[in-house]
């Protein structure tokens, strides 16, 4: 396992997580052992660009791929976990999440929100920004799958913006 991936127990305890097929989407992160609430589980790691080089990395892709690996840690810095990333950038959006993540001097964690039993799929809610030049359709590109009984139905948070007529 990756230095960046330790989790925060020692590596003669075992890993706590491992990457597999997910219910929720393609591949998803799941716990091995019970893993107690406030844990730091994994750091998201990648290569750390300006957010002109993440767009200009993801302006070619089509506009219904919402397919990324990026993470914004702040105005200046975009972890791209496409290059260099760690099993967190498996890691599924949910809309009930059992993780959330922190951003700590530059660093970004996933943590355990509350208790995680073995077995069970990690998330986080992605609460990605909406644009005013987003596509009609931005919902269905960015459309949830998460199944939790309150499912807000998208990634994304907010209402969209008001389009100038």
């Amino acid at each position: 396992m990756p230095r960046s991936a330790q989790p925060s127990r020692s590596e003669a305890a075992g890993p706590l997580i491992r990457v597999r097929r997910s219910k929720i989407h393609g591949s998803g992160v799941f716990a091995l052992c019970a893993i107690p609430r406030g844990t730091r589980v994994i750091e998201y790691v990648g290569e750390r660009v300006s957010h002109a080089e993440a767009d200009r990395r993801y302006e070619g892709r089509p506009v219904n791929d919402a397919h990324t690996f990026l993470f914004i840690v702040d105005h200046r810095t975009v972890v791209d976990a496409g290059v260099g990333g760690n099993e967190a950038r498996y890691i599924n959006h949910s809309c009930k999440p059992n993780c959330e993540t922190e951003v700590t001097r530059g660093r970004i964690w996933v943590r355990a929100r509350r208790r995680i039993l073995p077995g069970e799929e990690l998330a986080y809610d992605y609460s990605i920004g909406r644009d005013a030049d987003d596509p009609p359709d931005v919902d269905e590109v960015f459309r949830c799958r998460c199944g939790a009984p309150r499912c807000r139905g998208t990634m994304l948070v907010g209402r969209p913006p008001r389009r100038k007529k």
